[in-house]
């Protein structure tokens, strides 16, 4: 099993990530990812055992990160993996401690981060990029989402979600 926590959007952000990625010109092989797979990772925990999945759950019950706020203003060409994305310049703290929370709680090694929306697959040379208004996206929850990639399409599966709280709980 694939396994992913990650920041789903609301409608609104939804909508706005969906007219961004209208503007993006693909070629034959390219394709622009369905709304409903719109998604910003907060960690990538990999392939695990089925029987591994009772250990992810705890960890997201337990959590206690405080809501933030991303704000997506950068469209990026990225050649591997032949995609483009939405992507937030800073990463909000908020998020950084969310990401080092999840990351520590499972021993995974520290890797690269940048906040980011995959819009666009197998997008074989960099697009210029349309203008781009900010996305301000307020994050009010993190999910654990299974990834099957099996079709032409990855499918995701939302296992579980869990609130961040309000800054109001956070003191």
């Amino acid at each position: 099993m694939r396994l992913f926590f990650a920041l789903l959007p609301g409608v609104d952000v939804a909508t706005q990530l969906a007219n961004l990625a209208a503007q993006i010109p693909v070629n034959d092989s390219g394709r622009l990812v369905s709304t409903k797979n719109f998604h910003l990772t907060v960690l990538f925990v990999g392939e695990i055992a089925a029987a591994r999945l009772d250990t992810l759950r705890p960890i997201g019950q337990a959590l206690r990160a405080a809501c933030f706020t991303v704000v997506l203003d950068s469209m990026v060409f990225w050649s591997q993996p032949q995609a483009v994305v939405a992507a937030a310049r800073l990463a909000p703290p908020g998020l950084s401690r969310l990401s080092s929370h999840l990351r520590n709680a499972l021993a995974l090694p520290e890797t690269p981060f940048c906040p980011h929306v995959t819009l666009a697959r197998k997008v074989v040379q960099a697009p210029v990029p349309p203008a781009m208004s900010p996305i301000v996206w307020h994050a009010t929850d993190v999910a654990l989402i299974r990834s099957d990639t099996g079709g032409k399409e990855s499918a995701y599966t939302v296992l579980d979600t869990w609130p961040l709280l309000d800054e109001t709980q956070n003191h």
